[in-house]
């Protein structure tokens, strides 16, 4: 589902990936784990197209996620691990990805509600004014609504409760058949159980890549 081929990606003088190649595909799940600095976030926004390579490749189901970005991301959800500056209230947010995605806004409560969010009592808040922990409970139930072929989680328990974090991963357990998902991780004790694959960077390059 993603090809990366010798992918390099430098800012001025720094080398953020260093001829990085990968295939990731369709029932994998993998965690993605590296110190700060290894270029953990710099492959992700590639694959995501927010990046242009140096040198190399990347191809999302034969895309290319620069070129055709919008079909891309037809394909993607991505939930990060600072939320954005989104200033819309809730309900214009879900009426906003449920109109550009596709996406049951029934599904959306659902998902909220096995996150122990109450969507409807917060629906005339400004996203931007939630807590973390909702905000990333939100993003979490939009993501798992959107049933996208490839998931990408950027420490996505980062804001998130001891409870809330078990949620999450009865839920991730739930619905992660016959996708591709990704988590970018400092916590290898918490994915271990649902991940088959560790991939360890270090210095822009893929130093281990092993399934378990």
């Amino acid at each position: 589902m993603i090809k990366i081929k010798n992918l390099s990606k430098k800012f001025d003088k720094t080398l953020s990936l260093d001829n990085v190649s990968l295939e990731l595909v369709k029932g994998d799940a993998i965690a993605l784990m590296g110190a700060n600095g290894a270029g953990k976030t710099t492959l992700i926004r590639s694959i995501l197209g927010y990046y242009h390579p140096s040198s190399g490749s990347v191809e999302v189901k034969g895309l290319d996620p620069i070129k055709a970005r919008t079909e891309v991301l037809k394909h993607v959800s991505f939930v990060p691990q600072l939320p954005p500056p989104i200033k819309l209230s809730l309900g214009e947010l879900i009426y906003y990805v449920c109109q550009s995605s596709g996406v049951e806004e029934a599904r959306i409560y659902h998902y909220a509600t096995q996150m122990k969010l109450d969507v409807k009592a917060n629906l005339h808040k400004s996203f931007f004014k939630l807590s973390g922990g909702m905000k990333q409970k939100l993003l979490i139930a939009i993501s798992l609504a959107k049933e996208s072929e490839i998931v990408i989680y950027d420490e996505p328990t980062a804001n998130l409760d001891p409870k809330a974090r078990d949620d999450f991963y009865a839920l991730i357990q739930e619905s992660q058949k016959e996708k591709l998902t990704l988590f970018v991780t400092h916590r290898i004790e918490e994915v271990e159980s649902i991940v088959n694959r560790e991939i360890y960077m270090d210095m822009g390059k893929v130093v281990s890549d092993e399934r378990c």
